[in-house]
């Protein structure tokens, strides 16, 4: 072997030798920065505009009669129907969810379904239409679904409601408290006496009550999620019963967290912002107000339900092990707090 040909193989034998040296991590970190944006499986990544990414106002003005319905709403809400894609995160679990049928609460089932868990949802009969839906999705997630309609505002059917969803789903392990009655008035003086009883009895009573029952069924590591509102911190003057229901499930959230540390049991609360939901054109907002709802938030646009399904499964999920008594917001930039 001539010397030129000595130094050709001695240099081959040396670079194989460096390629095997490991990167340092600025070498790695230049590396990728040069490579393609990793693909999903449904092509590569691509950010959001988060104000563009769904309707924003004005939406057309439009009534329903209490307790309305997501399907006759003009844009439809976005629950997640053909957007959430789930990981296991909650496989085996057994998930009661009130007001299942339609906003936030059908947006946490369809996800709780998606990562695994089986639900029942509980909803009004008027709200049997979307409740349909909901079942069906459900069942297309390969989970067992439970659906029982029922007002919530009566005591013996809320402690019925978790028994018959313990039985039929084999236990529970997630209790999330999201079904509300929100009514705008302008005044004190317009709010009579069964709004305002009827406000307390579905958003406090049903919250205390259904705990109450579904504390025997739940066991280290359950959870129990409430559904609260940026209108705890800073109540319009049109909510007045309402907002005062929302500032108390804070506190609800916060004190039985306390409790039910010591039985391994997690107490959370989400606090959303202007959610595009039925309970907004059924009473919920004045119907002159409703075409701009959701422009006051500094992101210009309400949220949609599928928007928060993460957040839901976040706090129902072990990942959140060392997440109690907090209250986690949504709100398009508002303060919360």
């Amino acid at each position: 072997m001539t010397d030129d040909q000595k130094n050709l193989a001695r240099r081959m034998v040396l670079g194989a030798a460096g390629a095997a040296v490991p990167m340092t991590l600025a070498q790695q970190s230049a590396q990728a920065q040069q490579q393609p944006p990793a693909a999903n499986r449904d092509g590569p990544a691509v950010l959001a505009d988060p104000r563009q990414k769904y309707p924003r106002p004005p939406f057309p003005r439009q009534e329903q009669p209490w307790p309305g319905l997501a399907s006759r709403m003009d844009p439809k809400p976005d629950h997640g129907e053909t957007s959430y894609r789930g990981s296991n995160r909650l496989a085996g679990r057994r998930a009661l969810i009130t007001g299942g049928d339609s906003g936030i609460g059908r947006a946490a089932a369809i996800a709780y379904a998606r990562e695994g868990a089986d639900v029942a949802i509980n909803y009004l009969e008027a709200e049997e239409e979307d409740a349909a839906e909901v079942v069906r999705l459900i069942r297309e997630a390969g989970r067992k679904v439970v659906a029982i309609p029922g007002d919530l505002r009566q005591e013996e059917f809320c402690t019925r409601l978790v028994e018959q969803a313990a039985r039929e789903l084999g236990g529970l392990d997630i209790l999330v408290n999201n079904a509300a009655r929100q009514t705008a008035q302008q005044s004190i003086a317009d709010i009579t006496t069964e709004q305002f009883d009827s406000t307390m009895k579905t958003n406090l009573y049903a919250l205390f009550w259904l705990t109450k029952a579904a504390l025997p069924h739940l066991k280290p590591g359950s959870a129990i999620i409430n559904t609260a509102s940026v209108v705890a911190y800073d109540p319009p003057a049109s909510l007045f019963d309402y907002a005062g229901t929302k500032a108390a499930i804070i506190a609800f959230t916060r004190s039985l967290a306390k409790q039910l540390a010591a039985q391994g049991i997690r107490v959370n609360a989400v606090a959303p912002g202007p959610f595009w939901t039925p309970l907004q054109p059924s009473g919920g907002q004045q119907p002159d107000a409703l075409p701009q709802f959701g422009a006051q938030a500094p992101l210009g646009r309400p949220g949609q339900p599928a928007e928060l399904a993460p957040t839901y499964v976040l706090l129902a999920s072990a990942e959140a092990s060392y997440t109690t008594g907090d209250v986690q917001g949504a709100t398009g930039g508002q303060p919360n707090s």
